[in-house]
C-alpha cells in the first residue's frame, strides 16, 4: 500500500478544472483569468503525479490555460524541467508515484514541450536511465561524469611550445614582430587585433599565455604603438599579476640571472599609460620595504661611525710618530668624501640588481614618468636611492629635460645682452621682455628635492639650475602682478636648502661654481640666506659622504692653521681657500674658532682670506654673528672690567678684516647691534669700536704725547698725521674703507642705522651700570 504524499495547496488546479480536462469538453473549457507560469505548472506536475489527471492530459490543460508572463513559450520547457528534476530527486517517491513521474517526463518529451537536452543537463543518471533519455545506466553514467569533470577541471593542460601545439604560437610571434611592416600604422590596428583574436580562437590559445607572449615582444619592441591597443584586450587585474609573475621568477633561488632592464622599461611604461594599477604590481616586488630598511640603517650606522672617526687623535700613538706626522709635506685632500662615497656605491652595487623597486624606480626614470617615480622615491626615501649611479644620472636627464626650454630662454636674453657692445645703453625693459620669461615648472623643484647633495656629480647641471633659478627669479618680478603663484623666493629657498647647498661641500674647490650660487644667493634677503646657513650646517649628520667631507675639512684646516705664518702666507693661503671653496661652513667656523684662541692668528689669516669668493665671505659673516649670539660663554672677565679674551680676539679680527676686504656686508652686523642695544646689551659694541678704528681711522687713547698734542692745534693734514699713532697710512684703502663704513650706515634705498645706533648708544651710556653686561 502506498503512503500517501503531502500535496501542495492548489490555488490554480482546482477541482472544477480538473472535472473539466477529464470531460470531454476539455478543448472548449478556458481559465477566464491569467495565472503565473510556475505555479500553474507545479500544480499540475503535483496532480498527475498524485493520479487526479492522466498524463495525456496535460497538453489539455495548458491549451486552456493563459499565463501572465509574456515570454512563457521560451521558459516553459526549462520551468519543467526543473520541476521533473526537483520531483525526480524526492526519494518519497516510490512505486505507483515514481511511474506516473516517469510516463509524465517521458510525455512531456513526446509532446515537445521539454527538451531533452534540458533533462540531460538537470536530472540525475538514475531518472534520465528510468525516462530513456541516457543510453548507459545510471551507475555507468555516473562514473562516466567522475571521469570526465577530473579531466575538465583537475587534470592540468600542459602545453610545450616547441613541439606541441606550435602553430598558433608560432603565427602570433610572427605577427606581432613585424615592427618595420605595416604592423605599425594606424590602419593595420584593428586588422591586427582581429587576426590576434582569430589566432586565440581557432588554436584555442591559453590568453594568459598569449598576454605573456605579447609582454615579451612588446620589451623587444618598445616602441612600437599597437602594443598599448593590444594590452587593454586583457583584464587590467591578470595583466598585473601576469606582469607580476615574471618578477617573481627572477626571485627565485636558483634563478641567478638579474631582472632584464627592458622588463622594469615596459613595467614602467604600463603603469605610465594607466594599462597597470602601480600598487596591484608593487605587491609583487621584493624585497620586502622593512626588511630593506633595516639593512640599509645598520649599513647608514656603519658607515657614520667611520666617518666620525676621520681626524681622532690615535692615544696610543707614539711620541716619534706624531713628530714624523709634523714633519710631513703639507697637502689637502680634497677627495676623501668622494672616495668614500664611491666605496658606498660600489658596496652597494648589487642592491640594484636585487631590489626589483629599485629597479622599477629607475625604469621610471628611462621613460620620464616622473609622476610615479616621485611615488617610489617617498616610499624608498630610507634607502636613500638617488646614491645609486644609474638612478641618479637618470634623475639627472628628467631634470635635464624638464629644464632645457627655461635654459634655451635664459641663454637667448644672455645673448641678446651680450651681443649690444654698450652695455649701459640696453633697455631694461628689453632684458626681461614676456617672450624671454623663464618660469620652469613645479615639478622642476621637486626633482630638486629628491636629488639632495648629488647634484655635485654633474657641475654643469648644477650651473645650468643655478642659472634657470636666477631668471626665474629675474621673470617672476615682471609676472607678479598677474599670476597668483607662489613666491619665486620660496621656491628658490627649497631648491638652495634642500639640493645646491649640500651639493656644493662635495664638489672640489670650484671657485666658479661657487660664483653661480652665489647668483642665486644674492637675490635672498640676508635672514633668508641666515637661515639657509644654519639648516645646511643641521643637514650632515645622516649622510656619512657629507659628514666625512666636513670631518676631513676640519682636519686639514688645523693642519694648516698650525703652519701658517708669514712666510708662507701665499702657499698657504690658496690651500686654506680650496679647502674654503669645497666646503665653507665648515673651513671658516674652524678657523674663527681658532682665532677667539690665538690672537697672534689674525694677521695671517686676514691675508688669507684674500682669495676666498663673496659666497665665503658671507658665510663668514654669518659665523661671526652666529659666535657673537651664542650663548653658554662669558663676555666679561671675572674682574667685572675687563671683555673676554675671545670676544676681544673675535672684534679685532672683524676689524681688520673689514679694513682689508671692502666687498663685506655690513649691514646685518649693523642691525645685530642695533637689535642688542635693543635689549640692553652692549658688550657688542666692541665690535662696532674695531670697525670705527681699523676702517676709519679713528683711534681711541686716553694718553697723548706732547707732540700729538701740538700737532691736533694744526691744520687738517698735520692733525691726520699726529692721529697715525706711529703706522703708515694708505690714503686710497683708507678712502674706501671709510666709504664703505658710511654706506653701510647710511645706505642710499634703505633704512639708515646711524641715527638708531647712535640714539640706542646714547641711551646704553646712561643705563649701562643698570645692566650686569654692562
Amino acid at each position: 500500500m502506498l503512503r500517501p504524499l503531502q500535496a501542495p495547496d492548489y490555488k490554480y488546479v482546482t477541482e472544477e478544472c480538473l472535472r473539466e480536462w477529464k470531460g470531454q469538453s476539455a478543448a472548449a473549457f478556458r481559465i477566464p483569468d491569467p495565472v503565473p507560469m510556475p505555479r500553474f505548472l507545479y500544480e499540475l506536475c503535483w496532480a498527475t503525479v498524485l493520479g487526479d489527471l492522466s498524463p495525456h492530459k496535460c497538453r489539455a490543460a495548458l491549451d486552456s490555460v493563459v499565463f501572465a508572463e509574456e515570454a512563457w513559450q521560451e521558459d516553459s520547457g526549462s520551468v519543467l524541467a526543473d520541476i521533473v528534476a526537483h520531483l525526480g530527486q524526492d526519494i518519497t517517491f516510490s512505486g505507483e508515484y515514481r511511474n506516473r513521474l516517469v510516463k509524465m517526463t517521458k510525455s512531456f518529451v513526446e509532446s515537445s514541450l521539454i527538451a531533452p537536452r534540458l533533462l540531460q543537463e538537470r536530472c540525475e543518471e538514475e531518472f534520465l536511465w528510468e525516462v530513456e533519455q541516457s543510453k548507459s545506466k545510471g551507475q555507468d553514467l555516473k562514473a562516466k561524469e567522475v571521469r570526465v569533470n577530473t579531466r575538465l577541471l583537475y587534470q592540468q593542460t600542459k602545453f610545450n611550445l616547441l613541439r606541441e601545439e606550435s602553430e598558433g604560437y608560432a603565427k602570433l610571434v610572427t605577427l606581432l614582430c613585424q615592427v618595420n611592416s605595416d604592423l605599425a600604422c594606424q590602419n593595420a590596428s584593428s586588422a591586427t587585433i582581429s587576426i590576434i583574436k582569430s589566432l586565440i580562437g581557432h588554436f584555442d590559445l591559453d590568453p594568459n599565455r598569449v598576454f605573456d607572449i605579447v609582454l615579451e615582444c612588446f620589451e623587444l619592441y618598445p616602441d612600437n604603438s599597437i602594443f598599448y591597443q593590444l594590452i587593454p584586450l586583457f583584464p587590467k587585474s591578470h595583466a598585473a599579476k601576469i606582469l607580476g609573475f615574471k618578477f617573481q621568477y627572477y626571485q627565485q633561488l636558483d634563478v641567478n640571472i638579474p631582472v632584464p632592464s627592458g622588463l622594469f622599461r615596459i613595467a614602467a611604461l604600463l603603469v605610465k599609460s594607466g594599462l597597470i594599477d602601480l600598487d596591484n604590481l608593487y605587491a609583487h616586488l621584493l624585497p620586502n620595504d622593512d626588511e630593506a630598511f633595516e639593512h640599509f640603517g645598520s649599513f647608514v650606522s656603519r658607515k657614520i661611525d667611520e666617518a666620525t672617526k676621520i681626524g681622532k687623535i690615535n692615544l696610543a700613538a707614539t711620541g716619534k710618530d706624531l713628530m714624523d706626522d709634523e714633519k710631513q709635506e703639507i697637502t689637502i685632500d680634497l677627495y676623501t668624501a668622494l672616495e668614500m662615497e664611491n666605496d658606498i656605491v660600489e658596496e652597494r652595487a648589487p642592491e640594484i640588481e636585487k631590489n626589483q623597486k629599485l629597479g622599477l624606480l629607475l625604469g621610471f626614470l628611462s621613460v620620464h614618468d616622473w609622476d610615479h617615480a616621485q611615488l617610489l622615491f617617498e616610499r624608498l626615501a630610507q634607502l636613500n636611492p638617488v646614491e645609486h649611479i644609474e638612478i641618479c644620472h637618470g634623475l639627472f636627464r628628467i631634470i635635464e629635460k624638464t629644464i632645457s626650454s627655461a635654459y634655451s630662454a635664459y641663454c637667448q636674453t644672455h645673448h641678446k645682452i651680450s651681443r649690444n657692445i654698450d652695455t649701459h645703453m640696453i633697455d631694461a625693459s628689453s632684458v626681461s621682455s614676456p617672450s624671454y620669461l623663464v618660469h620652469p615648472p613645479k615639478v622642476f623643484f621637486q626633482m630638486l628635492a629628491v636629488c639632495g647633495p648629488y647634484l655635485h656629480r654633474d657641475t654643469q647641471l648644477f650651473q645650468k639650475v643655478c642659472r634657470v633659478l636666477k631668471a626665474y627669479h629675474a621673470s617672476s618680478k615682471e609676472s607678479a602682478h598677474t599670476t597668483g603663484v607662489m613666491s619665486p623666493e620660496s621656491h628658490i629657498e627649497e631648491a638652495l636648502g634642500s639640493c645646491l647647498l649640500p651639493s656644493l661641500q662635495l664638489i672640489p674647490a670650484n671657485p666658479a661654481v661657487d660664483m653661480e650660487i652665489w647668483g642665486v644667493l644674492s637675490l635672498l634677503p640676508y635672514e633668508v640666506r641666515y637661515r639657509l646657513y644654519g639648516e645646511w650646517e643641521k643637514d650632515a649628520e645622516q649622510n656619512p659622504v657629507v659628514l666625512a667631507a666636513r670631518q676631513t675639512a676640519k682636519l686639514d684646516t688645523r693642519r694648516l692653521l698650525k703652519r701658517l705664518a708669514k712666510e708662507n702666507l701665499k702657499q698657504l693661503g690658496r690651500m686654506v681657500a680650496k679647502l674654503a671653496h669645497a666646503n665653507p661652513m665648515t673651513v671658516l667656523r674652524t678657523i674663527v674658532q681658532q682665532v677667539e684662541a690665538y690672537r697672534d692668528m689674525i694677521n695671517p689669516v686676514v691675508d688669507a682670506f684674500k682669495y676666498l669668493t663673496q659666497l665665503e665671505y658671507d658665510i663668514l659673516q654669518y659665523i661671526v654673528i652666529e659666535r657673537l649670539a651664542q650663548g653658554g660663554r662669558e663676555r666679561v672677565k671675572d674682574d667685572g672690567l675687563n671683555l673676554s679674551d675671545w670676544l676681544q680676539c673675535l672684534a679685532s679680527f672683524w676689524g681688520h678684516l673689514c679694513k682689508k676686504h671692502f666687498s663685506m656686508e655690513l649691514k646685518c652686523l649693523f642691525q645685530y647691534i642695533v637689535n642688542q642695544l635693543k635689549k640692553g646689551l652692549g658688550t657688542e659694541l666692541v665690535v662696532l669700536e674695531e670697525l670705527i678704528q681699523q676702517m676709519a681711522n679713528v683711534q681711541y687713547t686716553e694718553n697723548m704725547t706732547d707732540e700729538q698734542v701740538d700737532g691736533m692745534a694744526g691744520s687738517e693734514t698735520l692733525r691726520l698725521q699726529s692721529s697715525l699713532f706711529g703706522s703708515t697710512r694708505n690714503y686710497k684703502v683708507l678712502n674706501k674703507s671709510t666709504n664703505k663704513l658710511r654706506d653701510s650706515l647710511l645706505p642710499k634705498d634703505e633704512p639708515k642705522l646711524a641715527i638708531p645706533l647712535l640714539l640706542l648708544i646714547a641711551q646704553h651710556r646712561s643705563k649701562c651700570h643698570i645692566y650686569q653686561d654692562g
